[in-house]
């Protein structure tokens, strides 16, 4: 049976730069139609960098989202686990790519590092100062959750459903912002 500790699924990216918030609206999407067991944390780490080391230390299955750029087609969804992870960060793919980098090497040579990491991301279409994502990454969004749930279900862990989604308070937020009910 997992403690709370064994599987920490973080959503990265700043939420004011379009598309670059993927990362975030992905894990927003996983808590709005699934529900979450106690035996998992789900974080929004936002552009966040050391605040996460604490909650990454010494967990068995870290698996973050972020948009990710690798030269691919926009749109693209990658994933790197485990020993593709310290290749992925010899070239800067992601914004936040650093903070991780170090924050997995600091647990490393603390001998906490996670056992298992797996970065699920998406190439960004735009990168624009505003809320919300663009349309072909909305578009994109629900396959990034299911490669969510994926990765989940590769380690033992099926969600159940919910039957009616709880609010996407970022989606809610860009709504707004579309039609400056905000303003």
């Amino acid at each position: 049976m997992y403690k709370k500790t064994d599987i920490l699924v973080i959503g990265m990216g700043n939420l004011l730069m379009q598309d670059e918030g993927v990362g975030v609206r992905a894990v927003e999407e996983l808590e709005s139609q699934y529900i979450i067991p106690d035996h998992i944390q789900v974080m929004d780490g936002g552009t966040t960098g050391t605040e996460l080391l604490e909650p990454m230390r010494g967990v068995k299955h870290l698996i973050v989202t972020d948009a990710i750029n690798t030269g691919a087609p926009f749109g693209t969804l990658i994933r790197i686990t485990d020993d593709e992870v310290p290749a992925f960060f010899q070239t800067k793919l992601s914004n936040h790519q650093l903070g991780l980098s170090d924050l997995l090497a600091l647990l490393t040579l603390s001998d906490d590092s996670p056992e298992h990491v797996t970065i699920l991301g998406m190439v960004p279409h735009h990168l624009e100062n505003k809320l919300g994502l663009s349309d072909e990454a909305n578009e994109g969004l629900p396959e990034m959750v299911n490669m969510l749930l994926k990765e989940l279900e590769d380690i033992g862990v099926v969600l159940e459903k919910r039957e009616t989604p709880l609010p996407c308070y970022w989606a809610e937020q860009a709504k707004l912002e579309a039609t400056k009910a905000c303003a």
